[in-house]
């Protein structure tokens, strides 16, 4: 019974820990990194479907990113999908290619870079609390059911919390380090 919500806790913690991964990896650095363009979407074949499936990213040197569409005719959408971002890339458009150059980002913008990731790594600590929350609320309608005793109650909110502490500090740990990448000339 208990084991159920821990490893249900777990699971759903592990999977917020993914998303604050991936969240961070689409925010940019001073280096080019091909997850940098994950999140944009592009208007081909009538409706609107992730970059990876009409391209592939790659960065040649550290400095820029390599866009290969697979199809010729969706290059006119990848470049207005990436010029439409709020990542201030302009695309140069060569045949089937875009050549994306990464400047060197500003003092200022890193601050503004370091804040976003704080902000959304507070979005994710919020995530990891509900679902610390609903795990006491199963533990407490184990209790109400009758199936554990007030001992287990207390056992069980205690390692929920453990849980929870513990994927908290992993999301600190990733600000810790995409602050440090970020903060990088």
């Amino acid at each position: 019974m208990l084991e159920d919500v821990y490893r249900d806790t777990e699971s759903k913690m592990k999977k917020a820990i993914e998303a604050t991964t991936h969240d961070f990896a689409s925010i940019r650095t001073g280096r080019a990194s091909p997850q940098l363009l994950d999140r944009l979407h592009v208007e081909a074949y009538g409706s609107s479907v992730p970059l990876k499936q009409v391209a592939s990213v790659n960065s040649p040197d550290g400095r820029s990113l390599l866009v290969t569409a697979f199809d010729k005719s969706v290059v006119g959408a990848i470049r207005k999908a990436i010029e439409t971002s709020d990542l201030g890339l302009n695309p140069n458009v060569d045949g089937a290619t875009i050549r994306l150059s990464i400047p060197p980002l500003s003092e200022e913008r890193r601050k503004d870079l370091v804040k976003l990731v704080k902000k959304k790594s507070e979005e994710h600590k919020v995530a990891l609390r509900n679902i610390r929350h609903k795990a006491n609320d199963d533990v407490k309608a184990l209790a109400k059911d009758g199936t554990i005793t007030d001992d287990q109650i207390k056992r069980g909110t205690d390692q929920v919390q453990k849980l929870t502490d513990k994927y908290v500090k992993q999301v600190d740990d990733l600000v810790v380090g995409k602050e440090k990448e970020i903060m990088e000339v």
